[in-house]
């Protein structure tokens, strides 16, 4: 038996369980549409929530940034791979946030994990909301602090923990602002008074709230009132700016230290000028476009009405473009992800390990660029599913 033959018996078991993934080319087009396999769809599985990845202005900035300089950084930041336009990008972000400062990452992911390691380790205790992203959760899990799950939004049980940790040398609570797979918010004025009453450390994942949530577009956290000086964002350029990338935004010396501890910074490659371009570009175009964010919350709004009316429950906040439907069982799901593309929507199917076991449902994703026919015809394809 050769050393990798296991890997087709449990291949087929994650058929048979209807869990098993394939990836597939799947060709950008104008107005909320792609292409796969030759099959022209509304795309409901996009993150590009204001539509700025195809943004003329926005492909303009990253051809620019190509032709001042070049194709990739070379280095890494703190070797030489920091250039002017990483520069002008970190200023813009800090800016952007209303922070001293920011750090690029190669990635968001890369940012949850950088972070989360460079605030606590052995000896500190990290409490992380039981539904937070992939990245949230291995970053808490490889920083080497002792690791608290409270139960989603739970906030009697997260102080529960907090009392609890109280010999701990630092507390790091964890959260997403948006949840990706609920669609809904967490509770972040009552998460940043616990943090401020227990004098713990608040990390906020933004990443599917920058550009959509907060009067002018900064994230929820924008929505706070009161102290925020417990609280770090991390945000990530690659949804609704529409480009690459993460970011951590804070005070001077976070950042700071930021930079000489999270691995996933000073051992990545700096993000490539185009990014940086493309991301500055979008950035202005948030701040000088707000009827994008605008049409996202009424769409996802009517949406959730009109699925309501056709007997469906989705899930999430009613401003949010997440909009999720349960369905349970995987091999289900999956086969109502086929029947919608059969009728020209792409909606995926999520499933264990990405949601909890019976959970696994439709996750739509709603743009800026979705024209209102295309979500009328989504719900009418649902009834007849």
């Amino acid at each position: 038996m050769a050393a990798f033959d296991w890997i087709h018996d449990e291949l087929a078991s994650l058929e048979q369980a209807g869990l098993r993934r394939s990836v597939r080319c799947c060709e950008p087009l104008p107005g909320g549409r792609c292409r796969i396999e030759g099959q022209t769809l509304v795309n409901l599985a996009s993150n590009d929530y204001l539509g700025l990845a195809s943004d003329p202005r926005v492909i303009a900035a990253g051809v620019a940034a190509l032709q001042q300089s070049g194709s990739g950084a070379r280095a890494s930041a703190l070797v030489s791979g920091r250039g002017p336009l990483h520069v002008a990008l970190e200023r813009a972000l800090s800016q952007f946030e209303r922070t001293e400062a920011a750090v690029l990452f190669p990635t968001g992911y890369a940012a949850n994990l950088g972070v989360i390691a460079a605030l606590v380790e052995a000896g500190d205790t990290v409490l992380c909301d039981r539904l937070n992203h992939a990245s949230l959760i291995d970053g808490c899990r490889l920083s080497g602090a002792k690791l608290r799950v409270y139960s989603h939004t739970d906030l009697t049980g997260l102080e529960s923990e907090l009392e609890k940790s109280r010999p701990s040398r630092r507390r790091l609570i964890v959260t997403d602002s948006v949840f990706s797979m609920d669609g809904d918010l967490a509770p972040l004025s009552q998460l940043v008074n616990l943090a401020d009453d227990y004098k713990a450390m608040l990390v906020v994942d933004e990443a599917h709230a920058t550009g959509i949530f907060g009067p002018t577009g900064r994230g929820l956290h924008e929505e706070l009132t009161g102290n925020r000086a417990h609280c770090l964002v991390i945000g990530t350029l690659s949804k609704a700016i529409g480009s690459q990338g993460g970011f951590v935004a804070g005070s001077q010396a976070v950042c700071d230290w930021i930079r000489n501890r999270a691995r996933t910074q000073l051992f990545s490659t700096g993000l490539t000028p185009a990014a940086c371009g493309t991301a500055l570009a979008a950035l202005e175009i948030i701040d000088r476009e707000p009827e994008r964010r605008s049409r996202v919350h009424d769409q996802a709004q009517q949406l959730r009405s009109a699925l309501r009316s056709a007997g469906h429950q989705p899930l999430g906040d009613e401003r949010c473009p997440i909009v999720p439907l349960i369905i349970g069982d995987p091999v289900e799901a999956v086969r109502w992800s086929i029947r919608l593309m059969d009728q020209g929507y792409l909606v995926p199917a999520i499933r264990p390990p990405t949601v909890p076991n019976g959970g696994s449902r439709l996750r739509i994703s709603l743009t800026a660029d979705h024209p209102p026919d295309a979500l009328q015809g989504l719900v009418t394809a649902l009834r007849s599913s």
